[in-house]
C-alpha cells in the first residue's frame, strides 16, 4: 500500500479533493454544499479522513451524540462513509482507515463504533460484510430491514431511536428526507422535482438542518431516507427507474 492520508482542517478544506465520485473541473453545487455543511461538523468532531490524492478512498464518523442520525448511545463514533473505489480496491485502503477510526476511539476513550447497515447490502451504505471482519456485530433491527451495526470496546450498546421503529409519516406524497453531507445530493432532488412535476406526482422535499432534527427522524437515515404514500421505501439514492419502481407501487 502506496500513498499518505490526511485528515481535513477548516485550512484545507476549501482546496482538498472530497473524494466522492463527482470528476467536474468546474464548480460543483453539491461539493459545495458538502463543503459548507462540512466545514460546520468539524467544529463538532467530525472526522474526514481520506488518500491525499484525486480518489475516492476515505472515511467518515463523527461522535454518535453529534452525529445526523436518530441513533442513541453514549460516547459511541458514528461511522457514516467508508468507501474505497476503483484501482484502489485491494490494496489495504479500507483496513487502513478503518483501523485508524479504531485507535482514534481507543485513544479517546470511546465505548465503541457503530455504522447503519441492512438485512440485504444497499448501494448507499459502507460495505457491512467489510466492517463485520473486524468484529462489527448487529445490536438492533428495524422490521423493514435495516440493522445498527457496533464494534463495542466496553460492553455497552448504541440503539436506534425510538421514531426509527416506526417508518411511517401521515403524509402519501412522495417524502424524501435529506442533508447536505452527500455531494450526489443536489443533482438528484433536482432531476426528481423535474419528473415530479413534468408528471404531477405530488412531493415533499423536507431539508434535514439541524442535530435535532435528524436524532427525531421517523426512520433510519444517514443523509436521505424516501416514503411513498405514508411508507418508508429506502436510503438510497433514486435515479429515475428506482423513483418510478416506487411510484408504481
Amino acid at each position: 500500500m502506496e500513498g499518505n492520508f490526511i485528515n481535513l482542517t477548516p485550512d484545507t478544506l476549501q482546496d482538498t479533493h472530497l473524494c466522492c465520485i463527482i470528476r467536474s473541473k468546474k464548480s460543483h453545487p453539491g461539493v459545495e454544499a458538502k463543503r459548507q455543511w462540512l466545514e460546520a461538523r468539524l467544529q463538532e468532531g467530525h472526522v474526514f479522513r481520506k488518500l491525499d490524492a484525486k480518489a475516492t478512498v476515505f472515511i467518515e464518523y463523527a461522535p454518535l451524540e453529534k452525529a445526523w442520525v436518530p441513533i442513541e448511545g453514549n460516547n459511541y463514533i458514528y461511522i457514516y462513509c467508508l468507501w474505497v473505489l476503483g484501482e484502489f480496491r485491494g490494496k489495504g485502503y479500507g483496513k487502513a482507515l478503518l483501523e485508524y477510526c479504531l485507535e482514534d476511539a481507543r485513544e479517546k476513550g470511546k465505548s465503541g463504533l457503530c455504522m447503519l447497515g441492512a438485512q440485504k447490502q444497499k448501494a448507499w451504505l459502507s460495505d457491512q460484510a467489510f466492517a463485520k471482519r473486524f468484529g462489527f456485530q448487529t445490536v438492533d433491527t428495524t422490521d423493514y430491514g435495516y440493522a445498527l451495526l457496533a464494534l463495542s470496546l466496553d460492553g455497552t450498546l448504541p440503539r436506534f431511536g425510538p421514531g426509527v421503529k416506526t417508518a411511517a409519516i401521515q403524509s402519501d406524497a412522495l417524502t424524501i428526507y435529506y442533508d447536505m453531507q452527500c455531494p450526489y445530493i443536489p443533482q438528484t432532488l433536482q432531476t426528481i422535482r423535474k419528473y415530479c412535476e413534468e408528471n404531477g406526482v405530488p412531493f415533499s422535499f423536507i431539508e434535514v438542518d439541524s442535530l435535532e432534527k435528524a436524532k427525531a427522524l421517523p426512520c433510519v437515515f444517514n443523509n436521505w431516507a424516501v416514503f411513498y404514500k405514508g411508507k418508508f421505501e429506502t436510503v438510497n439514492l433514486l435515479g429515475l427507474p428506482q423513483l418510478k419502481r416506487i411510484l408504481q407501487k
